[in-house]
């Protein structure tokens, strides 16, 4: 859907926690990243509403894990302004990290600490139990093996539960899919279904087609 201008629009329910209904909860206007001089993203813009889901799609190198760790505020802008409810959403990093989940393609575990307390940090910050989250990724059998023990799409799983757990609205997810069977895929869908039907928003990078219905494309490199 998105033209040349790099455009995007999702939507979805809006609950009052994020803003008046159908009014965008995070708005990107010409974002600018540029590395070693060499201009990696020039002017994306898009918005995103409560609810709403945005693939970012493109060959290697188009920029698609540059931008998703500009959103998180991981990378720094040359240009543009990222708007969290009409505010500055970079203004105050702290707060803007706080409604961040982020998955990168390193999946960040600690090998010799069992899954279970790989995810335990997430749950006492977010003061929310871990059963469910690993009943919801079928980890429950694996909750007491050392991490450096998981195969690889175990270990996304893991990686998957511990954003499910920091409970942000906004997810961040660099290439999701990766590594996982057919079964964890159709897991994966139904997670990010509930999280969308309570107001959350999903960003993702992807080669492959995702579990995310109705979800706006914006392409990079194009």
């Amino acid at each position: 859907m998105p033209n040349r201008d790099k455009r995007a629009a999702c939507s979805g329910d809006l609950p009052d926690a994020l803003g008046a209904l159908g009014a965008p909860a995070l708005q990107a206007d010409s974002l600018t990243v540029l590395r070693a001089d060499r201009l990696v993203l020039d002017g994306v813009s898009f918005t995103l509403a409560a609810g709403g889901a945005l693939l970012l799609v493109g060959p290697n190198g188009a920029g698609k894990s540059t931008l998703l760790r500009a959103l998180a505020g991981l990378c720094p802008l040359a240009a543009g302004t990222l708007f969290w409810q009409g505010e500055n959403a970079l203004r105050d990093p702290p707060a803007h990290a706080a409604r961040i989940g982020f998955l990168g393609h390193a999946d960040a575990l600690k090998p010799g600490l069992t899954l279970r307390e790989n995810l335990r940090l997430a749950a006492i910050l977010s003061g929310r139990p871990v059963d469910p989250v690993l009943d919801a990724f079928d980890l429950a059998p694996l909750a007491d093996l050392p991490a450096r023990l998981l195969s690889a799409g175990q270990k996304r799983r893991t990686a998957l539960a511990r954003v499910l757990l920091g409970a942000a609205p906004l997810w961040l997810l660099d290439e999701p899919s990766l590594g996982l069977d057919a079964a964890a895929i159709d897991r994966l869908g139904a997670v990010l279904a509930a999280h969308r039907a309570q107001g959350g928003m999903v960003i993702a990078t992807t080669h492959v087609t995702l579990p995310l219905p109705g979800a706006e494309t914006l392409v990079l490199g194009a």
